[in-house]
């Protein structure tokens, strides 16, 4: 394939209605009849609900409804993808504060706002489990004493262990790690804490949902609509076909929308009080909804003197919260992704997730490795200083090569990780401490992206030569509309202003399983761009007939068919075809595990991300100096967009280590506000950034293109805390690295000796 569409910072094509406020999200498209809905939320964190007091809320005029638990004993009430534990409205008990207790549907918000204040509902109050500390006590009771069914997902199961507060366990290991660890070996242990965080998308959840015909329509702000269309399949006992979930664009998703969340809320509202219903959630309802998993994790790693690893332990702790939700298959990842691209020839990883009485947590961009590598890449920079070694010399002789294997059974590795530190490095600096008070701190991780290869597209080449591209992944700020239409230009060969790209409405476009797992470009691209070959498969067999010239070679060519018996555009052959300009040639190209596709992962999304930061030792403010992330991306189809989503991802990872965290006192989120909950802005980012793209054509997907998207995340972590060892002297323990946390580490409290 030639670089003509592909390789070009093509402007988004939805960059001018997003800046003029013209783009249409789900809040843009609720009906002018449509009621609205307002959730009653839990006041305890763990309590049995004795009765459930709103015949206030029912006398107030225009109140269509007050929905609880016992109103849905008709239907399958309760959804997870994984394990099937979580209620669409709480069944006999609460388990975390906030959780949805009552649906009231009114005619308007405001006053469906003004009604569930009046709801009071009744309580036994049960002693709640707020840490996994607690949670692993052996007198703790158990949260969830049913057993639930599991749910859809075909690639993750999860390992509970009945009797408990595990929701999942999960492991992986070759070698003989016990007898490295006895032997006469250098050994370092380390053991980190990382935050509870809050995605923080702009755009709250909200869904609005109607029954028309015996169908359910769904219009939310939904990551993966297909899942979220099986899940209401089987709520409602529903026929796929019956059901139609519809995505416009989305503001942000970060993972937290992913799978199913608010829609089965607004479809409940729809069925029982037959009209089209409006659930739209403010900020504090949204962090009361999911968040992503708070974990403690410890390593520990054997060495020679040399450097080189010769085995490494993991244990791997996430609080999944009051529900499983995507926590099992954040934790299987988490435990993969801990150990890093490194050679181990002696390894094992064991993870739990474990139920709280606390806000469910979900996926979150990095999905288990932000967690793992925290931990992971500060052992190592702690066997530097052990073993006397430079940091970045102890990982250059350790990283896995060029098609070696990371995990046994998995793709062997698809990048150069020695280049790509050196790059990292030649850009950052030296990590010796040349000026107190300064530090500069690095880190290298490879998560096996891509999620299961199952993707579908349909092109349309239209009558007059254009071209229409049909998926079921979802725009939710990440540019995909953009990107793929430049995978459809490239492979038709016309100008990417003339295809439009029509995304995620289950009714329309192909199956799509999920937009996540950073596999869109990749995966969904190889779908559009298969979608197109068989769409000029078709029109050189038009051209092949038009010329009476079956045998003859032909190729496409800037819009045209070419043969030695002349040149035909799409729409000359088009209407050759059909005998007019009112026909289309329709191409499908699917994606699924075969071939070059065969091995999982999809692909190896490399995380190379380093800072330089300064501390202040009065106050114990932070101020990120330089920031330096390499995108190792295959080949980038949108280089900008490519360096936009990994300084996105960049200061996310910022965000973590030196400010947000949910905090709970007691059984109540303190901070559930973007008052509170503090993130970074403009004035946090640092006055230096590069933002490198490396393209070496070693990817599966268009053009040799890998996913972006989520790896320059992933290492911030510990490269902030690495940095700030070398400008202090001290080692933390956790993140975020508020001012407070700070200056506490570098003046310690005196120890008191009776």
């Amino acid at each position: 394939m030639s670089l003509n569409a592909i390789g070009a910072s093509r402007i988004r094509s939805d960059a001018v209605a997003k800046v003029t406020g013209q783009a249409a999200y789900a809040n843009d498209l609720i009906p002018d009849n449509a009621l609205h809905g307002w959730i009653v939320r839990s006041s305890r964190a763990h309590a049995g609900i004795i009765a459930v007091n709103a015949d206030q809320a029912r006398r107030m005029t225009g109140v269509h409804s007050v929905i609880t638990a016992d109103d849905l004993s008709d239907l399958f009430p309760r959804f997870g993808h994984i394990v099937a534990d979580h209620p669409i409205l709480a069944i006999n008990k609460t388990l975390y504060f906030g959780e949805p207790v009552a649906l009231i549907v009114a005619e308007s918000r405001q006053l469906a706002y003004d009604a569930a204040s009046t709801v009071s509902v009744v309580y036994e109050d049960l002693e709640p489990i707020l840490s996994m500390g607690e949670a692993l006590s052996p007198d703790a009771p158990a949260i969830h004493a049913e057993s639930y069914m599991s749910g859809d997902h075909t690639f993750a199961q999860a390992r509970r262990i009945e009797g408990t507060n595990v929701c999942h366990r999960a492991e992986v290991e070759w070698g003989d790690v016990d007898t490295v660890f006895s032997s006469d070996v250098a050994i370092v242990e380390t053991r980190m804490r990382y935050p509870m965080l809050y995605a923080y998308a702009m755009e709250p959840y909200n869904a609005t949902a109607s029954f028309d015909g015996g169908v359910l329509d769904v219009t939310s702000t939904a990551q993966h609509p297909f899942q979220v269309r099986e899940e209401l399949s089987r709520i409602f006992g529903l026929p796929l076909s019956k059901v139609r979930v519809r995505v416009p664009f989305i503001g942000g998703g970060y993972g937290s929308k992913s799978y199913t969340k608010l829609e089965p809320l607004a479809a409940v509202g729809a069925w029982i009080t037959g009209g089209i219903v409006s659930v739209a959630l403010d900020v504090e309802g949204a962090i009361h909804t999911t968040r992503g998993d708070s974990a403690d994790v410890w390593v520990r790693t054997a060495f020679e003197d040399d450097g080189t690893i010769l085995a490494r332990e993991f244990k791997v702790r996430l609080d999944t919260g009051a529900y499983a939700d995507n926590g099992p298959l954040v934790l299987d990842k988490a435990v993969r992704r801990c150990l890093g691209p490194y050679r181990i020839p002696n390894a094992r990883a064991h993870g739990e997730a474990i139920y709280t009485n606390t806000v469910p947590s979900s996926s979150y961009r990095g999905f288990g490795a932000p967690q793992g590598a925290l931990a992971g890449e500060v052992n190592l920079d702690q066997a530097a200083v052990h073993l006397n070694i430079d940091p970045a010399d102890l990982r250059r002789r350790n990283l896995i090569g060029v098609a070696g294997v990371v995990i046994p059974g998995l793709r062997p590795m698809d990048a150069d990780l020695v280049a790509d530190l050196d790059l990292l490095t030649s850009k950052l600096g030296d990590p010796s401490p040349s000026q107190k008070g300064r530090g500069v701190g690095f880190g290298c991780t490879a998560s096996d992206a891509g999620a299961f290869p199952v993707s579908s597209a349909i092109v349309r080449v239209q009558s007059d030569g254009s071209a229409t591209v049909l998926v079921g992944s979802t725009e939710m700020g990440q540019g995909s509309r953009t990107v793929l239409a430049q995978i459809a230009a490239e492979r038709l060969g016309i100008d990417s202003m003339n295809i439009v790209v029509v995304q995620s409405d289950t009714a329309l476009v192909p199956y799509e399983r999920t937009t996540g797992a950073s596999r869109t470009t990749t995966l969904e691209g190889l779908a559009v761009m298969r979608a197109c070959d068989a769409a000029l498969e078709q029109l050189t067999s038009i051209a092949k007939e038009h010329h009476g010239e079956s045998g003859v070679d032909v190729e496409v060519r800037d819009g045209h068919v070419v043969s030695s018996a002349g040149s035909s555009t799409f729409a000359e052959l088009i209407k050759t075809h059909f005998g007019s300009d009112q026909g289309e040639i329709v191409g499908y190209g699917l994606v699924r595990r075969e071939g070059e596709l065969e091995a999982l992962p999809p692909f190896w999304e490399i995380g190379m991300s380093g800072v330089e930061l300064e501390v202040d030792h009065e106050t114990g403010e932070i101020e990120i100096l330089h920031l330096v992330t390499v995108g190792d991306v295959g080949r980038a189809i949108n280089p900008a967009l490519v360096e936009g989503q990994d300084l996105g991802s960049a200061t996310q990872g910022l965000g973590a280590a030196l400010f947000e965290e949910l905090i709970y006192d007691g059984p109540q989120l303190i901070n559930p506000n973007m008052v509170d909950y503090r993130v970074p802005v403009m004035g946090d980012m640092p006055e230096a950034i590069d933002s490198l793209v490396v393209e070496r054509g070693d990817g599966v997907g268009p053009g040799g293109a890998k996913g972006a998207g989520e790896a320059a995340l992933n290492p911030i972590g510990g490269a902030v805390v690495a940095a700030f060892y070398r400008a202090t002297g001290v080692w933390p323990t956790e993140i975020p690295l508020t001012p407070p946390k700070a200056w506490e580490l570098m003046n310690p409290k005196p120890r008191v000796v009776d």
